[in-house]
């Protein structure tokens, strides 16, 4: 059945604003109405499970987290799932939620499995996540695979985020270090060249070297700024390209101590996801598709390729990976004691979670040293600026003796 959105005004004067399933706008209008809205708006939304999805800006990662979060809970309090789903509807905040979850509840009243209602929105939820709760409805135990679903998408998040704090300190000391050699070239240096102007050869060498560096950016700053800003759209063109990326994941995994930040990383996310799924019932050979999708490394995914054909065919993984030389001894070695005492499931997790630990004190000592290395770089250009100015000016105090 057709479902709409809507946004209206209540008898008691409140805005309001959710779904409503009705074979027909205008059917849904009447409904509306009589149920003593002044409507607002009123469009279609989230289509049955076997439909178009609505067009625009589905729920993100936090609102999915929230919502799995909430439903386990009630799961797990002994509520039906099609209940489950009513209570989740009057708790969303966000009218595209709000229309997904109304989805879910019409396909669930349909007779479809929450995973199969799920599987409607994959570009939301991701193949991970629908296996994970067909494991669960398989078992009979959603509740549980609720809470690893939890854990498991609190840790990405925790990983993402403590990622991206990680760059913003020292991003914003390199803008402040780039700005501020900028502005004692263009704006500091030039006051004193009127002092120094008769002065010629008499200059010491590093203060004609930075009187020239303020006369150039004085002159072409306007001509830098356009190249930096053509080389930032080129170069992020070039990135999201097939070549760009595999160049740039290349230097990244051999660089130093990035290399094995990147690495781990990436087989952190790999070995928790072949880990969760195995565990929770999952095929090795669907655990490992899904697996290889989280890993954005192009590199690292085309090597993680190997897999699939090589487990098909009978084939160890850990085998697999020895011999494409792209894996460290520590994923090989874990993987073949996973495979020999028949407990993969608890050894991927277990090497996720070292990987986890060696990605965070790695990152913490990258800091530790890109910090003073920034600081000290930019104190020692801008002590280079005032250096030459002093010399100059103890030139003219020279001559003028």
């Amino acid at each position: 059945m057709p479902h709409f959105v809507y946004k209206a005004i209540g008898r008691d004067g409140k805005a309001t604003e959710g779904g409503i399933e009705a074979e027909g706008l205008e059917l849904a209008s009447r409904q509306l109405r009589n149920q003593g809205l002044t409507l607002l708006k009123l469009e279609p939304g989230l289509a049955a499970a076997n439909g178009p999805a609505r067009k625009g800006k589905g729920p993100g990662r936090q609102e999915v987290l929230s919502m799995t979060t909430e439903l386990a809970v009630l799961l797990r309090a002994g509520l039906p799932l099609d209940r489950a789903l009513k209570v989740l509807i009057d708790m969303a905040a966000e009218p595209s939620m709000n229309a997904m979850l109304s989805d879910l509840l019409s396909a669930v009243k349909g007779g479809k499995s929450l995973s199969q209602a799920l599987a409607a929105h994959e570009e939301i939820f991701g193949s991970f996540y629908i296996n994970m709760v067909r494991s669960g409805e398989a078992s009979g135990h959603l509740s549980a695979v609720l809470d690893r679903l939890v854990e498991y998408l609190e840790n990405a998040k925790a990983n993402r985020d403590s990622a991206v704090s990680a760059l913003i300190y020292p991003c914003i000391l390199l803008v402040v270090s780039v700005l501020s050699v900028i502005v004692m070239l263009g704006f500091v240096v030039p006051q004193f060249e009127s002092l120094f102007e008769d002065m010629g050869d008499a200059l010491p060498a590093l203060t004609r070297m930075v009187i020239a560096g303020a006369d150039f950016i004085k002159t072409w700053g306007w001509l830098l700024a356009l190249a930096a800003v053509a080389a930032f759209f080129y170069l992020r063109n070039w990135l999201r390209s097939a070549a760009g990326r595999k160049s740039l994941h290349r230097h990244m995994l051999k660089a130093p101590l990035v290399g094995r930040i990147v690495f781990e990383f990436e087989m952190s996310k790999f070995a928790r996801t072949v880990g969760t799924l195995v565990g929770n019932g999952v095929s090795l050979l669907k655990a490992i598709s899904i697996a290889i999708d989280t890993v954005d490394n192009t590199l690292l995914k085309d090597a993680l390729q190997v897999l699939p054909p090589a487990v098909k065919a009978g084939k160890r993984m850990s085998v697999a990976l020895e011999e494409t030389g792209m894996f460290t001894p520590m994923v090989i070695q874990m993987t073949r004691v996973g495979e020999e005492s028949g407990s993969l499931d608890k050894m991927m997790l277990e090497l996720a979670k070292v990987f986890d630990d060696h990605v965070q004190s790695g990152v913490k000592r990258g800091l530790t040293l890109l910090e003073p290395v920034l600081i000290l770089t930019m104190g020692a250009i801008i002590a280079v600026i005032i250096i030459s100015i002093l010399m100059g000016i103890l030139s003219v105090n020279d001559l003028a003796a």
